[in-house]
């Protein structure tokens, strides 16, 4: 297999490979099947003597996919929905992330 160009992210976001499918639905109506790679990191902070266990979930996708998608749209992947958090946050290379929690 050749090696995997930032030219073609759609290679970079072949569900066959790491990425998922999700489905946003927009608060206006209407929705979205998107390829995304997601992650949904464990963090535990500590501040003196209290303790916070939280989850962090987040997609990444291509920026032209997440066009229009807003804070309060929703996603589903892999049938558990996740309430958006943020717009896009774009991160030069044609790519966006978006923070999420599970609903």
């Amino acid at each position: 297999m050749p090696a995997l160009g930032w030219e073609d992210l759609d290679d970079f976001l072949d569900t066959e490979e790491f990425a998922v499918s999700g489905v946003i639905e927009f608060q206006a109506g209407g929705t979205r099947t998107v390829s995304l790679i997601f992650d949904d990191p464990y963090l535990n902070a500590q501040i003196g003597e209290y303790e916070m266990d939280v989850s962090r979930p987040r997609g990444l996708g291509k920026l032209a996919d997440f066009a229009g998608v807003t804070r309060g749209d929703i996603i589903t992947i892999d049938g558990k929905g996740y309430d958006i958090l943020t717009g896009p946050q774009p991160d030069g290379t044609g790519m966006a992330t978006l923070d999420l929690a599970e609903r």
